[in-house]
């Protein structure tokens, strides 16, 4: 797969408004990485925050992604300049950054994200590159790798403009359990000071033309159609161990 066609032909859905749905990964197994991969989604984010993955795992799980044309992405644990060499390095296409409150943090992690010039991240024989017989090649795509900022307090949304401000942002992804509980509404996503906190984040997205994402964590089809309605854009739909959990009840059956 050509990750840096796929990371454009992401760029060109978004640009003209046409939602990219992706999913999401933390069972550290090749094999549900392929299958994954083969689902159909534009990415699937390799979970290094919440998930039980770990660094050398990350080549066996993006090959497997990439096998299906799948783009992998990692969801950084946190936003340091090795979180984002080492996922980089090892083949992702972007990087999905958790916690990201101010301008000035995501664009520390952009810069960390790209080689110079576009950046300070360091260069070397990778993965990525195929241990240097594509690093030619892959001077483009360390130019431009995949940046979402994940929106997950309530600092984030008094700083959201800014943010979005940002050059080389791609799309942003609001994490609803942490937003919440950052104002003191852990999971109450009904209550009306959480609805104007969604409506402000869409509504300044929307201003600065960068896509609003959310995480449809439930696996259901007209949820998924109902959050394009509303507006979002990068969408990740439900995850592999919820699939897992969602197909795996035992039938129960009555003895005849």
């Amino acid at each position: 797969m050509n990750r840096l066609e796929k990371i454009l032909a992401i760029r060109q859905s978004l640009a003209a408004n046409q939602p990219s749905v992706g999913s999401w990964m933390q069972i550290p197994h090749p094999s549900v990485a392929e299958v994954m991969g083969q689902a159909g989604y534009d990415w699937v984010a390799v979970d290094m925050e919440h998930g039980a993955i770990a660094v050398h795992q990350l080549p066996d799980l993006f090959r497997a992604l990439e096998m299906g044309g799948t783009l992998p992405l990692a969801r950084l644990a946190q936003g340091h300049a090795k979180d984002c060499k080492q996922a980089l390095d090892a083949g992702a296409g972007g990087v999905i950054v958790p916690m990201v409150e101010t301008a000035a943090q995501l664009t520390q992690v952009r810069d960390a994200c790209r080689w110079p010039p576009a950046g300070t991240r360091g260069v070397g024989f990778s993965r990525a590159n195929l241990f240097g017989k594509h690093f030619d090649a892959y001077r483009e795509e360390a130019q431009v790798p995949l940046l979402v900022a994940m929106i997950e307090h309530i600092r984030a949304v008094e700083n959201l403009e800014e943010i979005l401000s940002v050059e080389g942002l791609d799309a942003i992804l609001i994490g609803p359990y942490d937003l919440s509980a950052s104002m003191g509404l852990t999971a109450k996503f009904d209550t009306p000071e959480f609805v104007a906190a969604m409506d402000c984040i869409r509504k300044l997205c929307r201003r600065h033309l960068i896509p609003c994402g959310v995480h449809v964590v439930m696996p259901d089809a007209d949820a998924l159609k109902q959050r394009i309605k509303e507006g979002y854009r990068f969408i990740a739909y439900s995850i592999d161990a919820v699939f897992l959990n969602q197909a795996v009840p035992a039938p129960t059956v009555a003895v005849p």
